[in-house]
């Protein structure tokens, strides 16, 4: 009964805790214990539930009677609040209806003030209005008689300079008359808007007419300078300075119509004497240069009366340059026979120096001095630069790269105007570039003799202690490109210097096929014939010191080909820079690099014919026992032995990467094939190739550290041991029994053709009865017969392939299966013949092991501590 009365009680609690939530106050004072756990309670379970929970005995029912009065007492304290909180909100509605209706009438107050403000200020301004609209018509009329005042004294003082001025131009006062000028035409400038008042008209007419009378006596008499009056009369020459200023005074086109008539005159008397036959000649070009200059050097007394700015003598200049260039090319156009070289190139010489001059004297267009720093740059780059070098190097080119931007940027001037930083480079000796072909001729025969005589006069040896181990041929070809080049950059840097830089291309790929011509040859028999590769190279040592000299020389000659067209491309004109490319002579040097390396290797593999013959020579069916390596093992490693440190000094890690590379894919399918070419081979012969196998391997493995070169050694190995372990496969299969030799050629030589395994057999000594068998099981278990992959004729050397991760085909033959189960087995037990565990000649084997361990040193050591 306790309970139920306490489970009513809170439900009118959570009834009053609502409403209190409603009105937006909280008013229960319950501690934080009780109100968290009464909160907690009503979220997570019923109130009988919470009840159960607090009073779970009977005994615990003594404190519902206090627990009831706390809930009573709150609920009395919460009805208490209500009640005020709804007596406040009724207060508080009343009073707010007062406070609106109080500030509706405040607003309204407001709205009518400034309505009256607004009204009075409109007032205001139309009595403002109303006094100063006299004033602004005073105002206006004391500006218009000013004005008036002030063109009218204006237009006294313009009538009154240019009757002065008209008597000024009739007694040639040129000094007066040129201050009077520049009066005149400051006041003409302030009626600018009066010209169409006949008194301004008029005025402006008469004005114009002086101008033109004063233009007239000017000419006139500087007419008389050069004529030799000003010896005869001292004050000339004051007099036409005076004459000067009128000039500046009028329009500047009469300024520049005076100094061309000036320079026209001058020129006149140079014109009649150069078209002659006697000094019309192209030989007689010289003269033409020392007339100027000393024309230039005679009146430079006289010619002081011009004032600065006007840049007479420069003008003077580019007249002559234009006059001179064309009739030099109309001497060049009307020769009948090509010219002499020596004449025109002294003709160019001459010219360009003048050029020179000129651009040095008046500070136009002047040749970059760095020109001769890129060409002496070429060849001597290394791969040892030091940071300060690079950076000065890629400072020059960024210094080069906005000093051609700046030129563009100037492109757009009028070159022919003074001070406009005329170019006179090429403005005379531009003519000459059409007739430069004989030039040309003359340094491609120059140049191909010189390479005649370097390879014939190269000693195809490099002095002892040499860093570069480069021929002389290709560093002094390239000194003697270079000297043509200066040459050349010195006299044109258009088409001409393009064409001579395809004959450096011609040049260099002449020396890359010399190069290539001095290589060692082989013979041209079957073998050759059937491969497409030369036959049998012999070398001797000096051989492939040579051979090693000129990967290094084509290496040199490739880097500095391409430095060579850097810089013709940083010289020439930008219409050709585009197509100065050497790709084709570098390809063609790569190719010499290529065919170098590759007449290395067959070198190598001619010398390893007496010991592949030798190997086949071996009794291998006959051995009895198993002992150190073979002779033909030693042989290979005293050839690599003597030829390979060698081979490591002279030649850059990176193409004695490419050696290794090839001597690996060389030797590997050749050692294999050699095995084929034995005859009968025993289980005991089988065990003994498979460790000469091995000696070999390990032989190829040390050629890195033998020559000293371990920069690429892990790829090498990863590549002799693939191809290697074909040989050790091949040899696996021939140590395996007869009942699963088939199984175990399929698991090692998954490649494998039936010609080979029917070679295999025959290793093996099997009679052609018991081979029929055998083959034919080992065709029913091959799906499918593709091309052997090795299966050229024995001696063809075939490129080694890695084997594709196929499956082993299954094996459909029973009797087959009933042997081996799978091929893990296979390869096993094919592991197990390889180390001798199947063979009546093992205990010899484990014997020699142990003696070697004895030994400190040799190759079959090292094998069984590998």
């Amino acid at each position: 009964m306790n309970c139920y009365y306490l489970k009513m009680h809170l439900m009118k609690l959570e009834e009053t805790t609502d409403l209190e939530n409603l009105s937006g106050r909280s008013a229960i004072s319950f501690s934080a214990v009780d109100r968290i756990g009464i909160f907690e309670a009503m979220d997570k379970m019923s109130t009988l539930e919470y009840i159960n929970q607090m009073f779970p005995t009977e005994a615990s029912l003594s404190g519902v009677e206090p627990l009831m009065q706390k809930i009573q007492s709150e609920i009395r304290r919460v009805d208490a609040g209500i009640l005020a909180a709804v007596r406040q909100q009724s207060n508080s509605g009343t009073k707010a209806k007062e406070d609106l209706a109080a500030a509706t009438h405040a607003v309204e107050e407001l709205t009518y003030k400034i309505r009256e403000i607004k009204t009075k200020a409109e007032q205001s301004e139309m009595m403002v209005q109303e006094i100063c609209r006299d004033i602004k018509k005073l105002d206006f009329a004391k500006k218009h008689i000013t004005t008036t005042i002030t063109a009218l004294h204006r237009l006294t003082m313009l009538v009154s300079a240019v009757e002065q001025l008209q008597i000024m131009a009739s007694k040639r006062q040129y000094k007066e008359a040129a201050a009077q000028l520049e009066a005149v035409n400051q006041l003409c400038s302030h009626f600018e808007a009066y010209r169409d008042i006949p008194k301004i008209t008029e005025l402006r007419e008469k004005f114009k007419n002086i101008k033109q009378i004063l233009k007239s006596h000017v000419f006139s008499d500087f007419s008389s300078l050069g004529t030799g009056k000003e010896s005869e009369e001292t004050n000339l020459l004051q007099y036409l300075s005076d004459a000067c200023l009128v000039v500046d005074a009028l329009e500047p086109s009469v300024r520049e119509e005076l100094v061309n008539n000036f320079c026209s005159r001058e020129l006149t008397s140079y014109e009649q004497i150069f078209e002659g036959a006697e000094l019309a000649k192209l030989d007689k070009t010289e003269r033409r240069y020392a007339w100027i200059k000393r024309r230039m050097r005679t009146n430079e007394e006289i010619w002081k009366i011009f004032p600065t700015s006007w840049l007479v003598p420069y003008r003077l200049c580019i007249q002559f340059s234009k006059k001179t260039r064309k009739q030099l090319e109309g001497i060049l156009d009307n020769m009948k026979e090509k010219p002499d070289v020596a004449t025109l190139l002294m003709a160019l010489q001459r010219t360009i120096e003048f050029e020179d001059e000129l651009a040095e004297k008046f500070g136009g267009g002047a040749q970059s001095r760095e020109i001769g720093n890129e060409i002496e740059e070429i060849g001597r780059q290394s791969n040892s630069q030091s940071a300060s070098d690079i950076r000065k190097k890629y400072e020059k080119k960024l210094a080069a790269h906005q000093g051609s931007e700046n030129e563009v940027k100037d492109g757009s001037k009028d070159l022919s105007a003074p001070g406009a930083g005329f170019n006179f480079h090429g403005i005379i000796s531009s003519c000459f570039e059409p007739h430069l072909t004989v030039y040309i001729e003359l340094e491609e025969k120059t140049l191909m003799e010189n390479l005649e005589k370097l390879v014939q006069e190269e000693t195809w040896d490099v002095e002892e202690g040499s860093q570069n181990n480069v021929l002389s041929s290709s560093m002094q070809l390239f000194l003697i490109i270079k000297r043509s080049l200066k040459r050349c950059s010195a006299l044109t840097k258009s088409q001409t210097l393009y064409n001579l830089f395809k004959v450096f291309q011609r040049v260099l790929k002449a020396y890359a096929t010399k190069l290539f011509a001095r290589l060692p040859k082989g013979g041209t028999g079957i073998v050759a014939a059937a491969t497409g590769m030369d036959g049998q190279i012999k070398t001797s040592d000096r051989d492939e010191r040579v051979i090693c000299y000129i990967v290094n020389s084509a290496e040199y000659c490739h880097k500095t080909s391409g430095e060579l067209a850097e810089s013709v491309a940083k010289i020439i004109d930008s219409q050709y820079a585009d197509q100065v490319d050497m790709s084709e002579v570098q390809d063609e040097f790569s190719a010499v690099i290529t065919k170098s390396l590759v007449t290395l290797v067959h070198g190598l593999e001619t010398k390893f014919d007496v010991e592949m013959a030798a190997m086949t020579r071996v009794p291998w069916g006959t051995l009895e026992s198993v002992g150190d390596q073979s002779g033909y093992v030693n042989g290979i490693n005293m050839i690599l032995s003597s030829s390979i440190p060698a081979l490591g000094s002279l030649l850059s890690p990176i193409y004695f990467q490419f050696f290794l590379d090839k001597l690996a894919s060389s030797v590997g399918p050749r050692f294999y094939m050699n095995i084929f070419k034995c005859k009968q081979i025993s289980e005991t012969g089988a065990q003994q190739m498979l460790l000469d196998t091995q000696a070999v391997k390990t032989i190829l493995l040390e050629i890195p550290s033998l020559a000293r070169q371990t920069s690429g050694a892990a790829g090498y190995s990863k590549f002799v041991s693939r191809e290697m372990s074909k040989a050790e496969a091949l040899l696996k299969v021939i140590l395996s029994p007869v009942d699963s030799v088939a199984d175990t050629y399929r698991a090692l030589l998954p490649e494998g053709t039936p010609m080979e395994f029917q070679r295999i057999l025959e290793l093996k000594g099997l009679k052609k009865s018991d081979q029929q068998s055998i083959l034919d099981d080992f065709n029913k278990g091959l799906p499918t017969i593709s091309q052997p992959s090795g299966g050229a004729a024995p001696g063809v050397q075939a490129m080694p392939q890695p084997p594709p991760a196929t499956a082993v085909p299954a094996m459909s033959n029973p009797a087959s299966a009933g042997f081996i189960a799978s091929r893990e087995d296979v390869l096993t037990r094919a592991a197990a013949l390889g180390r001798g565990a199947a063979t009546t000649g093992f205990k010899r084997f484990l014997a020699l092991t142990e003696a070697a361990k004895d030994r400190k040193d040799g190759p079959f050591r090292k094998l069984f501590n590998a």
